[in-house]
């Protein structure tokens, strides 16, 4: 194989493997895995993935119901090497597009920055969705990671 072909091919394989990363989706499990939730989740997406200390996060939690969901809560637990660090309640018609949501597919997303002395590493974020009656619909955990962003301003 000549240089100029081996050139080509490398950069294509690059080019390849970073584009599968910048769409990789996030692997979830439900918090109790016999449950037989109202509400499924099909997919997590993190951007920017990893997560950038002092940047804007968003998550995106694609999901679908077989019933209409007029209001409820969301709350985001989140963990640093197993110990609980934050949790936030959040109204679910504030993270969805329109409320009341109609049965089928939707996506909640949430975007939040984090202070840039965020510690870097893995993270872990339980997400519970309640409805108004207090009953649960759907729960799910996965992992992301953080890592140091830029501690220049651009001021």
């Amino acid at each position: 194989m000549d240089f100029p072909k081996l050139n080509i091919l490398l950069c294509l394989s690059i080019f390849l493997l970073s584009s599968f990363r910048a769409h990789a989706k996030v692997k979830f499990n439900y918090c109790d895995k016999k449950a037989n939730y109202d509400v499924k989740v099909s997919a997590v997406e993190i951007s920017p993935d990893p997560v950038v200390s002092g940047e804007a996060a968003t998550f995106k939690i694609k999901a679908s119901s077989g019933q209409a969901i007029s209001g409820g809560d969301l709350i985001i637990a989140v963990s640093y090497l197993g110990i609980p660090v934050r949790t936030e309640n959040h109204d679910f018609c504030e993270e969805v597009s329109s409320c009341p949501v109609s049965s089928g597919d939707f996506v909640i997303s949430h975007t939040q920055t984090l202070p840039s002395f965020t510690p870097p590493g893995s993270y872990t974020l339980k997400m519970t969705l309640k409805d108004n009656k207090d009953e649960l619909l759907t729960c799910i955990k996965f992992s992301f990671t953080i890592k140091f962003g830029s501690m220049v301003s651009d001021a």
